[in-house]
């Protein structure tokens, strides 16, 4: 591992450290990295990892003329969440901020999440913000759903209030928390996807932490037409074992979403077949909860007819009755709310 960068930054000397993991993206990278610099927030280095040898990369980046900016560069590629992990451990801030290299902040995106986590009386706050999507043919602010602090973290992310809305909740590029919080919880190394709701679902249940999130966007997730993304990966079976490891963190509601947006739209778009459809299915019944809103995306993506989505909104509805009579025959009226 190779560090370069015309000043080295000292612990105490900056409030903020963005780490910005990059691989063969070196004009996208140099675009991330602007939109750090032209921040209105004065106190901040920016780490920028380069995950293995990636020559024109680290040529594009010797040419940036900015004692702010430190380049670490990996003899091997260890994978986009170890290599934020290298950055927070080579980071001087108190703060960190993540940022993709396929991403861009706004000028005020640091100074507003500095003030808010300032404000924050919790041990761990955790700042993020909604983010504007920007494709080739229009820009969109996601989510459309509003973060609900009593709520868990995982109905925030993947309950969706209309056809509209989409998983741009809590994205990487939007998360900023203390140094310390992402030494003692760090991304999972080696996980391919789904690296920032991993890390959000296992932070949250650290005693202190509290997620708070600024209803203006604040950064600017690009999402061209093309552009390989790894969250974009039709690898149902991938989606559904890590769903499945990691269901204790899950609602009951938040898990039948799941299964429904990232399991089930991956193993139609792949065409997985009756079998898988039929699993995806049964743990979408047995092991999460129901609502009509998820019922209606699985039977959507079913290609089910209008009749039968009908059938199995109806049926969502019954069974979410009927466990709230039994939850309030036990005495348990509020123990889902």
């Amino acid at each position: 591992m190779r560090e370069k960068g015309r000043a080295q930054s000292k612990a105490g000397t900056v409030c903020v450290s963005v780490v910005i993991p990059t691989r063969n993206r070196p004009k996208l990278v140099l675009s991330a990295i602007e939109s750090v610099l032209v921040q209105d927030f004065g106190s901040f280095e920016v780490i920028v990892v380069v995950d293995g040898e990636d020559q024109e990369t680290s040529e594009v980046l010797r040419d940036i003329g900015d004692a702010r900016v430190r380049v670490i560069e990996l003899a091997a590629c260890v994978g986009g969440a170890e290599a934020r992990n290298v950055g927070v451990r080579a980071a001087c801030g108190e703060w960190i901020a993540f940022l993709d290299d396929d991403d861009e902040w706004l000028r005020h995106k640091l100074s507003r999440q500095i003030t808010s986590a300032r404000r924050n009386r919790a041990a761990w706050p955790v700042i993020s913000s909604r983010m504007i999507v920007k494709s080739e043919k229009r820009d969109l602010v996601r989510p459309l759903r509003r973060y609900e602090a009593k709520r868990p973290a995982s109905e925030y992310l993947f309950c969706r209030k209309s056809s509209g809305d989409g998983p741009f909740a809590l994205q990487t590029s939007t998360l900023m928390m203390r140094r310390e919080l992402m030494l003692a919880v760090p991304f999972r190394k080696g996980l391919r996807r789904h690296q920032d709701w991993d890390w959000v679902l296992r932070a949250e249940c650290v005693a202190g932490v509290e997620f708070d999130v600024i209803e203006e966007p604040l950064a600017v997730y690009c999402a061209e037409d093309g552009r390989a993304q790894a969250g974009r990966s039709e690898d149902w079976a991938f989606s559904m074992a890590w769903g499945s490891e990691m269901r204790r963190h899950f609602s009951g509601k938040a898990y039948s979403w799941f299964l429904a947006t990232e399991c089930m739209t991956r193993a139609v778009k792949s065409r997985a077949g009756l079998r898988v459809y039929a699993e995806i299915l049964r743990r979408f019944v047995t092991d999460g909860q129901a609502s009509p809103g998820s019922a209606a995306v699985m039977a959507a993506f079913l290609g089910l007819p209008l009749r039968m989505r009908e059938r199995v909104r109806g049926f969502a509805k019954r069974m979410k009755r009927n466990e709230a009579r039994l939850m309030a025959g036990m005495g348990f009226e509020n123990a889902r709310q």
